[in-house]
């Protein structure tokens, strides 16, 4: 239900007659309007090719976001896979966490198509100078929660990702491809874990309801604030980095989401809950910014216990880290001492 985007038909070729070499440096009005040019042609834009400095900038710090936030994501999951009530739920759940794992390295070598290295990327991640997805930073208190999680967050997430596979930068949009069609089957996965509870016992129906409660309002915040009050959309719109506005996201999504809620006979936690007969969508009652804020700056259930635990992790790994890099130089060293010598005419003449 949600890949149905990645279907589109692609946008036309690379202009392979711009040269970005023919500017010169001081023609830099001249060169903007060529890439806009570019951009509203629905020409790709590749690691070698002239771009502004500004969409350069904005491009590694949506791709480092993202990545960052697939790879905190997998901590309130992978809370739950010693506590899975069977082998299947065990076995999803790992596969899940560790696509997740495999999200944050495709991201993470896109941005390095930018010119940023990864290693700058992490620190970044570990020190907190760079934020992650706020949904992260919430519990994960019950097992109906990895229901909730896959439904709501990854069923959000597709929403806005599924644009991406379209994005103007060719390295992210393809990396977005594959991401989309797993945290398809992570949404499912999650649908189907909410349909289990929602058909069980009075308890885990009880169970399901509980965590839709916990899980609906992030999950709307996931889209970030209103169009009104996002500082970057207008220019990543312009730049078809984001096809779509924060808010045309979350409508798109809450037009989606109810009807699966009412399916489930669950109630969703929203009393101003109502479909507009005049517009064809749903109404959502206010949405509490002030808590988006707070959780964005740090003061959130979880932001500080997420940020220690990466923190330990990155640290206890560095003796891996070492080891690979002592590895890859003995390998170097073994190639280089059995290059045969060179010999002939040409090495003479170099000898001499």
């Amino acid at each position: 239900m949600y890949t149905q985007g990645l279907d589109e038909a692609p946008g036309p070729d690379v202009d392979e007659s711009f040269d970005p070499a023919s500017l010169l440096p001081d023609d830099e009005a001249s060169a903007e309007l060529r890439f806009q040019a570019r951009i509203d042609a629905e020409d790709r834009i590749e690691p070698t090719d002239w771009m502004p400095a500004e969409y350069r900038r904005t491009l590694i710090r949506q791709i480092a976001q993202h990545a960052h936030s697939e790879v905190i994501g997998m901590q309130p999951e992978g809370n739950w896979i010693t506590r899975a009530p069977s082998l299947r739920r065990k076995a999803v759940l790992i596969a899940k966490v560790q696509d997740e794992a495999g999200h944050g390295l495709y991201l993470y070598g896109a941005a390095e198509t930018l010119g940023v290295s990864r290693e700058e990327l992490v620190d970044q991640l570990v020190s907190g100078e760079v934020k992650y997805s706020s949904i992260f930073n919430y519990p994960t208190l019950t097992w109906a929660d990895m229901g909730a999680v896959g439904w709501l967050v990854d069923g959000a997430a597709i929403m806005n990702q599924i644009p991406l596979c379209r994005c103007s930068y060719g390295p992210y949009a393809r990396a977005m491809v594959r991401v989309c069609k797993e945290e398809s089957f992570h949404q499912r996965q999650g649908y189907e874990l909410m349909l289990t509870l929602s058909r069980g016992t009075p308890q885990q129906q009880a169970m399901a309801q509980d965590a839709l409660n916990r899980w609906w309002w992030p999950a709307i915040m996931m889209f970030g604030p209103s169009d009104a009050d996002s500082v970057h959309s207008a220019k990543t719109m312009r730049w078809k980095i984001k096809r779509f506005s924060n808010d045309e996201l979350r409508q798109k999504f809450v037009d989606v989401t109810v009807p699966q809620a009412e399916y489930l006979g669950l109630t969703v936690p929203d009393p101003d809950l109502r479909f507009n007969d005049e517009t064809g969508h749903y109404d959502i009652g206010p949405i509490d910014w002030d808590e988006f804020f707070a959780v964005v700056r740090g003061d959130g259930p979880c932001n500080r216990q997420r940020l220690a635990t990466r923190r330990a992790a990155h640290e206890n790994g560095a003796w891996v880290r070492a080891a690979a890099e002592a590895h890859a130089r003995k390998q170097q060293e073994r190639q280089q001492s059995s290059e045969p010598a060179a010999t002939g005419p040409a090495a003479a003449g170099q000898v001499a």
